[in-house]
């Protein structure tokens, strides 16, 4: 399991511009944030301020222009073995059948693949019977359910989730939703999710911090104690934070 840090995450004053041959970007202004271990945030405001690029730069996939990122009380300058992102186009390789695709990470580690944890795992995701499957034969919910399990399998520390399931009806996405949360009860490691639905935010963001502006910047912040409990949606309480994160959100629209 993940081991316990106080502040597995520390953001101090980061700001992203990017260069190009007509000038520069400011994509993200500066930023404040941390996040404990075990504990979940979302990432919630509209396109272009930003959200992506704090999360690529959470998952050292891009550097800052300036400022600090603390993973674990170290500088992150590059991906970290215990951090892993799952992005909205799934990222998995056609040639290969859905348990080698999960097992990917472990061989690129050159870690130790044991098929058993992986059925158990997609056993718990509910797609135990597509292990010998392609991606081509699979529905977009079961594509992103196989993503999760290649993120999962490497017991990271941290979780990134990018819009993971945007591209999903309805139901198949709060389906995915419960099994993202029910798989932090099991293991609860941190997490961070970048998404522009306001009751996805709030089903699994114990903080939900609202990003506007351009260059993007964290204007508000939600407390949300019910974020990934197994069995708040519907409730009075989870319509009153979606009520609240809303008219912040309306504030800068």
């Amino acid at each position: 399991m993940p081991s316990s840090f106080p502040d597995l995450l520390q953001v101090r004053q980061v700001t992203k511009v990017y260069g190009l041959e007509n000038g520069s970007v400011p994509a993200l202004g500066s930023c404040d944030l941390d996040l404990g271990s075990g504990s979940t945030l979302a990432l919630l405001g509209p396109s272009g301020c930003g959200k992506t690029t704090l999360l690529l730069l959470l998952a050292g996939l891009e550097s800052p222009t300036t400022g600090s990122i603390l993973f674990k009380g170290e500088q992150l300058r590059r991906p970290h073995r215990e951090i892993a992102l799952v992005l909205q186009d799934y990222g998995l390789f056609p040639w290969k059948t859905v348990g080698d695709n999960v097992q990917l990470g472990l061989e690129i580690r050159r870690e130790h693949v044991d098929r058993g944890r992986i059925r158990d795992l997609l056993s718990e995701l509910d797609i135990a019977d597509k292990q010998d499957v392609y991606p081509q034969q699979l529905s977009g919910g079961q594509k992103q359910r196989v993503a999760l399990a290649r993120a999962l399998i490497l017991n990271p520390s941290l979780l990134l989730l990018d819009e993971p399931f945007a591209a999903l009806d309805t139901i198949t996405r709060e389906r995915l939703q419960d099994l993202v949360a029910l798989a932090w009860h099991r293991r609860r490691f941190g997490m961070v999710l970048v998404t522009h639905n306001i009751q996805e935010a709030v089903r699994l963001g114990q903080r939900i911090l609202i990003m506007g502006g351009n260059p993007g910047v964290i204007v508000a912040c939600v407390e949300n104690p019910q974020g990934c409990a197994l069995d708040c949606r519907g409730s009075n309480e989870f319509y009153e934070i979606c009520r609240v994160v809303r008219g912040e959100l309306e504030k800068i629209s």
